[in-house]
């Protein structure tokens, strides 16, 4: 006989433990609600840990710049000011409704009883795009994300890509590694201009209009030695590097929450001014969500999901008000 489920009841549960849902455990607690979040990944901070956690960002209001990591770590402190439950390596599997409450069965088995849910998970579990050549290399001298700057120190690193990953990285190992090569496969960039201009004002060699074709080395000995790139018009050229980083983006998979019942734009979910989905109590804030005009910030995704919370919040006690004051009231 199977041992019974573990039932946890809750005002909300997070779905998705990234920045947007952090500041949502913090903003629930805020407005006096319990709150569990639930995230597939090991730790909290979404895709800023997983992929990017010694990156700068710099488009939050009031921090200047900040390392990915370390913003994260400001996100959990302010979340745990009202103790947060965290069920973290653990995938929500189905949604149901039981007597008008959602009600979410997690991979393990957990039932979680809800007042309402909110589902922050961002650009779902992401999925790198392959560079298309030396996958025996992965792990080794190919990856498609920076961990720690530092094992790049005194490298020749080639990145691959034109977005803002691909740029941000040329742009934070210029200092660090012994030569830094951009490859992208287009003339234009798609990265932040600002990014771009210190990129090309900088050591760093740029090869548009051209590809990574080939990397040589030893892959048992686990020593890349140098690539061959090849331009549009066929032209190839040979360059040292001990490590490709191919910034080439991600596909997203929203996973099991495609048979949920929430109505999706493409990949996204379709969500109203208050952050309202089409099923009943259940909420969507971040770069989940989709609606006319929207814009896929976290800065954008920290006022929807406060937003979303004080909607919750009436909708558990029709007695409060929707919007609770400022937190420095009475302070």
């Amino acid at each position: 006989m199977s041992a019974p489920s573990t039932v946890i009841e809750t005002d909300v549960v997070i779905v998705g433990a990234g920045p947007t849902g952090l500041y949502g455990a913090y903003y629930a607690g805020f407005r006096g609600l319990s709150t569990v979040v639930v995230d597939v990944l090991p730790q909290a901070g979404g895709q800023v840990v997983a992929l990017y956690p010694e990156k700068q960002i710099r488009d939050v209001a009031a921090l200047p710049s900040i390392r990915g990591r370390d913003f994260v770590a400001n996100l959990v402190e302010q979340a745990d000011t009202y103790e947060p439950t965290y069920l973290l390596g653990r995938q929500a599997v189905t949604l149901e409704h039981v007597d008008g409450s959602p009600v979410l069965t997690l991979d393990d088995g957990t039932v979680l009883r809800a007042g309402a849910v909110v589902i922050t998970a961002g650009i779902g579990t992401p999925t790198p795009r392959a560079l298309g050549t030396g996958d025996e290399w992965v792990g080794n001298g190919l990856s498609y994300f920076v961990v720690d700057p530092s094992k790049h120190a005194d490298q020749d690193v080639v990145i691959v890509g034109g977005g803002d990953s691909a740029l941000d990285w040329a742009d934070a190992l210029a200092t660090i590694a012994r030569s830094v090569t951009l490859v992208h496969r287009r003339a234009a960039f798609r990265g932040h201009a600002a990014t771009l201009d210190r990129v090309r004002t900088g050591p760093t060699a740029i090869h548009t209009d051209t590809e990574v074709v080939a990397l040589h080395g030893d892959p048992a000995a686990e020593v890349l030695q140098k690539v061959t790139l090849q331009a549009k018009d066929g032209t190839e050229t040979v360059v040292a590097c001990d490590h490709v980083i191919a910034a080439l983006g991600f596909i997203s998979d929203l996973g099991p929450l495609r048979a949920w019942g929430v109505e999706l734009l493409g990949r996204s979910i379709a969500v109203d001014r208050s952050g309202r989905t089409n099923l009943p109590r259940v909420y969507a804030a971040g770069d989940v969500t989709d609606y006319d005009g929207k814009v896929k910030l976290m800065s954008v995704g920290f006022g929807e999901v406060a937003t979303a919370m004080n909607h919750v919040a009436v909708d558990l006690d029709p007695d409060l008000v929707l919007f609770p004051g400022h937190s420095t009231d009475g302070a």
